[in-house]
C-alpha cells in the first residue's frame, strides 16, 4: 500500500511538471502584447517563443539518453530546477533580448521534463494502470492549451505579466518535493561515455533549422544568402550527426531502435499528426475572428470544443490500451482527424459558427489518442535503459512536425492571400488606397482587431475577408496530406498492445 501511495504522489508530480512545461508557451502568447509594450523590441518578440522551442527541442534527445545512462530522477529534478530558474529570471527581464535568453534557460528545463516524465511513468506504474495514467498525461496536454491562454490573459490584465513566470515557482516546488522524496529508482544504470559529438551536432543543427524557419520570409527573404546558408548548415550538421551516431557506442538517437515497426510507425504518426493538428489550432481562431467576425475572444475559448474533444480520446485511448491493440485505437481516431481536416476545407464566408465547432470537435477527437497512446506505444517494447531515448525521440519528432508544419503552411497561407488580394484589387478604383497605410495584409492577424476593421471601407473589407477565407481553407487542404500520412502509418503498427502477461513482473521502480 505504501508503494502504491508513493506511485500516486509521483504521478501527481509528473502531471504537475508536464502541465507547467506544456502550458508555458500558451500562457506567454497571450501576454506578448503587454510584454512588448513594456520592454520594447517589437522586431525581436518572436524570439521569446523561439528561444524556448529551440532549447527544448535540442535538449529532448540529449536528456532522454542521459536519463537512460545515469538515472531518470537526477535529470528530471535538474529539469524542474532549470525551469524554475528560467522562470525567476524571465520575471526580472528588462529587455526583450534578456527575456529571450532567459526563455532559453526555461527551454533547457522543458527539454528534460517532457520526455523523462513519460519514461518515469512507464517505469514506476504497474501495467494495469499505465493506460489510465497515459490518458491523464494526454489530457494534461489538451487542457494546458485551454487554460494557458485563459490564465495568461487573467494574470496580465489583473496582476502583472511577470507573474505568468512566477506562477511556475509554487508549481515547480510542489513537483520537486513529490519527485525528490517519493520517487525511488530501483533500476540499475551503468555509466557509459557521453556522445559529445552527437550532442554538439544535434544542437547546432536544430538551432540552424529553427533560425531559418523563424527568420525566413520575415527578417530575410527565403532565397537570401542568410536563409540558404542556415538551411545548408542544417543539412551538413544533420549528415554529420547521422555519421557520428552510426559509429559511437552509445548514440543519443539510436537508429537501431527504428528497426522495430511499432517504434518507427509511432514516431511517424506523432510527427505528421502534430503538423496537421497545429495548423488547425493556429488558423481556426483566425478564421472565426477574421472571417466570421467573431469577438476578439481568447484563443483558449475559441478552441475549447477542439481541446475538450482531444481530452475525451486521450483518456479513452489510454483506457483501451490494455484491452485492444495500439493500431485498433489509432486507425479510427486518425481517420477522424483526416475527415475533420478535409471538412475544414469546405468552410467559407457563409459558414456558421456551429459548423466550425462541429469540425473542430472532429479534429480534437482525431488527435487526442495520439497524445496518450503513441507515447506508450513508442517505449513499450524497449528495456528500461532504452526508454528515455525512445520517449525523447518521439517528443522531439512531434515538436519538429509541429514547427515545420506551421512554418510551411504559414508560407502557403500568406502566399495565397497575397495573390488573392492582388487579383481582387487589381481592377479596383483606388481600393487599395483606401486601406490604412500601416495595415500589413500579408499577416492575417492584422485585420482581426475590431479597431482596424472599422478603418476599412465595407466593400474593401469584404474583399479582404474573402481572400482571408479562401487562403485559410486552401491551407487546410494542404494539411490533409500529413493527416492522411499519419493514418497510413497507423496500418504499419502491428498487433501489439499493453500486454499484462508479458510485463507483469517488469515494473519495480516506485
Amino acid at each position: 500500500m505504501a508503494q502504491r501511495n508513493n506511485v500516486g504522489v509521483v504521478v501527481a508530480g509528473l502531471l504537475l511538471s508536464i502541465l507547467m512545461a506544456s502550458m508555458d508557451n500558451t500562457i506567454v502568447a497571450t501576454a506578448m502584447g503587454t510584454i512588448v509594450h513594456d520592454l520594447g523590441g517589437m522586431d525581436k518578440f518572436v524570439w521569446v517563443t523561439s528561444a524556448y522551442m529551440v532549447a527544448e527541442m535540442a535538449c529532448m534527445p540529449i536528456f532522454g539518453k542521459l536519463s537512460d545512462m545515469y538515472g531518470r530522477k537526477r535529470f528530471f529534478i535538474f529539469g524542474i530546477l532549470m525551469f524554475m530558474l528560467g522562470s525567476i529570471l524571465c520575471g526580472t527581464a528588462n529587455t526583450i533580448i534578456e527575456l529571450s535568453i532567459y526563455r532559453a534557460i526555461q527551454g533547457i528545463g522543458g527539454g528534460a521534463l517532457v520526455p523523462i516524465a513519460f519514461t518515469i511513468m512507464f517505469d514506476a506504474v504497474p501495467l494495469e494502470s499505465r493506460g489510465k495514467l497515459g490518458g491523464l498525461f494526454g489530457a494534461v496536454f489538451g487542457m494546458s492549451s485551454i487554460f494557458g491562454p485563459l490564465l495568461g490573459a487573467y494574470i496580465t490584465d489583473y496582476i502583472a505579466w511577470e507573474w505568468i513566470f512566477y506562477i511556475n515557482l509554487p508549481l515547480g516546488l510542489i513537483a520537486f518535493a513529490m519527485i525528490a522524496f517519493f520517487y525511488k529508482e530501483s533500476v540499475e544504470h551503468t555509466k557509459q561515455r557521453i556522445d559529445w559529438g552527437g550532442a554538439a551536432t544535434l544542437v547546432a543543427a536544430i538551432i540552424c533549422l529553427m533560425f531559418a524557419l523563424e527568420l525566413g520570409g520575415k527578417e530575410y527573404a527565403w532565397d537570401s544568402a542568410m536563409i540558404l546558408g542556415l538551411f545548408g548548415s542544417f543539412a551538413v550538421l544533420l549528415i554529420a550527426f547521422v555519421l557520428i551516431e552510426r559509429k559511437v557506442a552509445e548514440p543519443i538517437i539510436s537508429f537501431g531502435m527504428f528497426r522495430k515497426r511499432l517504434y518507427w510507425s509511432s514516431n511517424a504518426m506523432a510527427m505528421f499528426s502534430g503538423a496537421a493538428f497545429i495548423t488547425a489550432s493556429v488558423y481556426i481562431p483566425i478564421f472565426i475572428q477574421g472571417v466570421l467576425g467573431g469577438k476578439a475572444t481568447n484563443a483558449g475559448l475559441v478552441l475549447l470544443p477542439m481541446m475538450l474533444a482531444s481530452v475525451v480520446t486521450a483518456t479513452g485511448g489510454g483506457f483501451l490500451m490494455t484491452k485492444i491493440t495500439f493500431r485498433s485505437i489509432m486507425i479510427p481516431t486518425l481517420a477522424i482527424l483526416a475527415v475533420g481536416n478535409t471538412l475544414l476545407t469546405t468552410l467559407g464566408v457563409d459558414s456558421s459558427r456551429f459548423i466550425v465547432t462541429v469540425f473542430m470537435i472532429l479534429v480534437g477527437l482525431g488527435i487526442g489518442a495520439s497524445f496518450s497512446v503513441l507515447s506508450n506505444a513508442a517505449i513499450y517494447s524497449f528495456s528500461p535503459r532504452e526508454r528515455g531515448a525512445a520517449s525523447a525521440t518521439l517528443n522531439f519528432l512531434r515538436s519538429l512536425g509541429m514547427t515545420v508544419g506551421i512554418t510551411v503552411f504559414g508560407i502557403i497561407q500568406s502566399h495565397v492571400m497575397t495573390n488573392k488580394l492582388t487579383a481582387a484589387f487589381s481592377g479596383a478604383e483606388g481600393g487599395a488606397a483606401q486601406l490604412p497605410p500601416e495595415l500589413d495584409l500579408s499577416d492575417p492577424r492584422a485585420i482581426l482587431t475590431p479597431e482596424t476593421r472599422k478603418l476599412i471601407p465595407a466593400d474593401v473589407l469584404d474583399k479582404i475577408v474573402t481572400a482571408l477565407s479562401s487562403s485559410i481553407t486552401y491551407t487546410f487542404m494542404w494539411a490533409i496530406i500529413p493527416s492522411v500520412l499519419a493514418l497510413v502509418f497507423a496500418f504499419f503498427m502491428g498487433r501489439e498492445k499493453l500486454d499484462e502477461m508479458a510485463q507483469s513482473s517488469e515494473y519495480g521502480s516506485h
